[in-house]
């Protein structure tokens, strides 16, 4: 007869019920838990895979520019619902939602700063607000700040993270695409450089334009980049795709981008290829 009873472990499942929420975040990749103050200070990259999570426009602006230097512009612009969409919510309703959520007025944030001393143009994307679409705010923003460099003779870099054409503006939304590569087209006449950093994910018309346009493209790790979702190119082509279709890794290895660039290493790899290109 045992004189002591096994203690009960009925303590574990309470203890995992009183766990703060949002203090841990599970690496989808690896499935390591991270402590949320530990993945910030990592900018949001998982240690033990490298997995690149989600990363804001602001963050991102702050990693790759010389502190104080960053100059936004056209801050102020807003879209409108030219179309008086109509569906399971209306179109000013989610601007105005996701405009609360991100802090931000539409999808990308556009500016001027500096890399190491070197001035360039910078727009980035923000895949928080509505899936990074791009509609006729974006357009304009990401065209301007194109137009102001090339005016300024000067690099400029444009950091993609989008779903695609925004659908609630139609039209407006795929005018956008001639709109960005006219106006690449135009700084690529006067021998500017323009390099496109590729993000999780970029798809649909940002991919099918200003984003697989630059004279030198990065990625950052096992990115989804494509036009078309694999479900959707396996429905119609009616066949097994290729393992690791869509990846950075595989349109590395196929020619369509130059290089897969750590999140942590994108800024001195800038910092270099402005050398390179205009700064010698």
């Amino acid at each position: 007869m045992t004189i002591f009873k096994r203690p009960s472990l009925k303590f574990a499942s309470k203890r995992k019920r009183e766990m703060p929420e949002g203090l841990w975040t599970k690496c989808p990749e690896c499935g390591e838990m991270i402590h949320h103050l530990a993945l910030e200070q990592n900018l949001r990259v998982c240690s033990p895979c490298g997995y690149h999570f989600s990363f804001s426009a602001r963050d991102r602006v702050a990693n790759l520019v010389d502190e104080g230097s960053f100059v936004e512009t056209q801050a102020s612009l807003e879209s409108i619902d030219v179309l008086k969409f109509k569906g399971v919510a209306a179109y000013e309703e989610r601007l105005r939602s996701y405009q609360k959520k991100t802090g931000e007025k539409d999808a990308v944030v556009t500016g001027n700063a500096t890399i190491e001393g070197r001035p360039f143009g910078l727009a980035v994307m923000d895949f928080q607000f509505l899936g990074g679409s791009m509609a006729s705010v974006v357009g304009e923003k990401i065209t301007s700040i194109i137009e102001a460099s090339t005016q300024a003779e000067q690099p400029v870099v444009i950091v993609a993270a989008s779903g695609g054409a925004r659908m609630y503006e139609g039209v407006f939304s795929l005018m956008q695409m001639a709109k960005t590569s006219g106006a690449l087209a135009r700084h690529a006449a006067a021998k500017l450089p323009f390099v496109s950093v590729l993000t999780n994910p970029t798809m649909g018309g940002v991919t099918a334009s200003f984003a697989t346009l630059g004279d030198v493209i990065l990625a950052e790790p096992k990115s989804m980049i494509g036009f078309a979702g694999p479900r959707v190119i396996r429905e119609i082509a009616h066949q097994e795709l290729p393992p690791g279709f869509q990846t950075a890794e595989f349109l590395l290895e196929h020619g369509l981008i130059d290089a897969i660039v750590h999140r942590a290493q994108l800024r001195p790899r800038l910092a270099m290829i402005f050398d390179h290109l205009v700064f010698h």
